[in-house]
This record gives structure tokens, C-alpha cells and sequence, in this order.
């Protein structure tokens, strides 16, 4: 079977209770009790003014982990990126259905563009400047397997590091009745087809049909299962527990990370 390899250079992580990726690591180890709060939403930094302000909440997610793991970072400008979501801007969509449901029926040229699925890679670009290349990508519930499998077949092909972000907003009522999206939550990691001074470990990934891991903290457990991106947190847990102060076999850790119906993702974390 075939694996796909790469290093992982950088993480960023945003959620409802989780400002970013030490915070989190800290979390999954058990070190800090999880505390369940809304999703915190920043400007984004890189954004030019008038950009920010117009910044709808899952340009917002997707930027607050992109940010993150682009900080010590000098050549996001010519970083390729994979951003991958299941669905786009959940409050963007509900405004929209609101306005075609009314008398006046005029949507505003601001929601319309933010309404398309790319609108994140579009200001990521607009931000940094950055022209290589950007796929944006939608599997449902398996966008984040999606995207991860992209950018490491990226890595393969193309013999460079590329940035995953895989990222949701909320969904409102009435629509978070079909689609119940209760959290923002976004992930971005940095993968390099070869080892560096950045590299925090290996990961190795294989398709399987073995069951997926689950998080024993009943709310993570939540988060995990009812927002696609964050199917990535076995896999951030693992490498949490990569921590040399942790105690235990610091060395390496496996995870299996949901992904579409009848297969799942196994994955090897690897100290460097």
C-alpha cells in the first residue's frame, strides 16, 4: 500500500477554546483541562485595511491558522497552499438566503464574492502576495483528508514544501439543521517533501479501513465529530504527545484519522 510521506514544518490551530497551536498541544496532552468558548475570529494581520474590514468570519478562521503557521516564516510569498473546507461561509450563505427570500432581492457585490468557495485562497493571495500555485478543494465530511492527501501528493510531485489549511465557519439556524456546523474551526500545517532546521516530525500516511481514533475528553470528542476540520485533532494529538517532557515513548505515535465511508486515514508521527 502506498504511504505518503513529508515533514511537518509548521502548525496553527484556532477553535472554540483553543487559541493556537501550544494552547492546544497543551490541551491533548492533558496538561490543561479543556475549556469550551467561542471560536475567537481576528482580523487578519496580513490583510490590506479594506480587505479586513470586508474579512467574513471563515476568511477570518482560515487566516488565524495560516497566520500561525506562517510566522517565523519568510517565503510565504511563494508558499503553495491547499485550502480545503466543506462547505465556505456558513453566515454568508444565511445572509444571502435571507436577502433572495425578502422583497428586496439586491445582494450586495461584497456577499456575492464572498459567497465562492476560493474566497479564502483569493485573500491569502491578495495578503502576501503570494503567486504560486493554490488548490481549494471540497470532500464534505472528508475535506481535511482531502486536502492533507493533496498537499503531500504535492510535496511528492513537486519536490516542495507546501501549506494545508483546512478550515470551517458555523452555520446558523435554520441551515445548521441540515448541516450541523456548530464551531469555527481551522488547522494549517506546512509540509516539506525533505527534512530541516523547521522540521518538528515525520509524518507517514497510509489509506486504511481500520476504525477511527477517537478523543476521550467528551467535548474535544464533539468538536472532532461534528466539524470536518477538525478531524484532524487525533492526528494533532499525536504529535502533542511527541512533547520529549511528556514522559512516555516520545519517539513516535499513530493515529487513525476519520476520512471518507468505508476507509480512514492511518497516520505515523515520527520525533526528528
Amino acid at each position: 500500500m502506498t504511504i505518503l510521506s513529508a515533514y511537518i514544518e509548521a502548525i496553527g490551530v484556532r477553535g472554540p477554546g483553543l487559541a493556537d497551536w501550544p494552547a492546544t498541544a497543551a490541551v491533548l496532552r492533558g496538561d490543561t483541562p479543556y475549556a469550551h468558548a467561542p471560536t475567537e475570529l481576528p482580523a487578519p494581520e496580513r490583510l490590506p485595511s479594506a480587505e479586513r474590514r470586508r474579512a467574513v468570519p471563515v476568511v477570518r478562521i482560515a487566516f488565524a491558522a495560516a497566520e500561525q503557521a506562517t510566522r517565523d516564516r519568510d517565503d510565504f510569498a511563494t508558499l503553495p497552499t491547499v485550502f480545503s473546507s466543506s462547505g465556505g461561509d456558513g453566515p454568508n450563505y444565511h445572509a444571502i438566503c435571507e436577502t433572495l427570500a425578502s422583497d428586496d432581492k439586491k445582494i450586495s457585490p461584497t456577499r456575492f464574492h464572498n459567497s465562492v468557495h476560493n474566497a479564502p485562497s483569493g485573500y491569502w493571495s491578495i495578503a502576501t502576495r503570494d503567486m504560486a500555485s493554490s488548490n481549494v478543494l471540497c470532500a464534505h465530511d472528508a475535506s481535511f483528508g482531502a486536502g492533507l492527501l493533496d498537499a503531500l501528493s504535492q510535496n511528492l510531485c513537486d519536490g516542495v514544501p507546501v501549506m494545508l489549511v483546512a478550515y470551517e465557519s458555523d452555520y446558523p439556524e435554520p441551515l445548521r439543521a441540515v448541516r450541523p456546523i456548530p464551531a469555527a474551526f481551522g488547522v494549517a500545517l506546512i509540509l516539506s517533501p525533505e527534512p530541516s532546521g523547521r522540521a518538528l516530525a515525520r509524518l507517514d500516511v497510509e489509506l486504511t479501513d481500520a476504525p477511527h481514533d477517537t478523543l476521550s475528553d467528551a467535548d474535544l470528542e464533539n468538536l472532532r465529530a461534528s466539524v470536518p476540520s477538525a478531524r484532524c485533532l487525533p492526528l494533532l494529538a499525536a504529535l502533542a504527545a511527541l512533547a520529549p517532557n511528556h514522559g512516555g515513548d516520545t519517539s513516535h505515535h499513530a493515529c487513525v484519522v476519520e476520512y471518507l465511508p468505508g476507509s480512514t486515514l492511518h497516520m505515523t508521527v515520527s520525533a526528528c
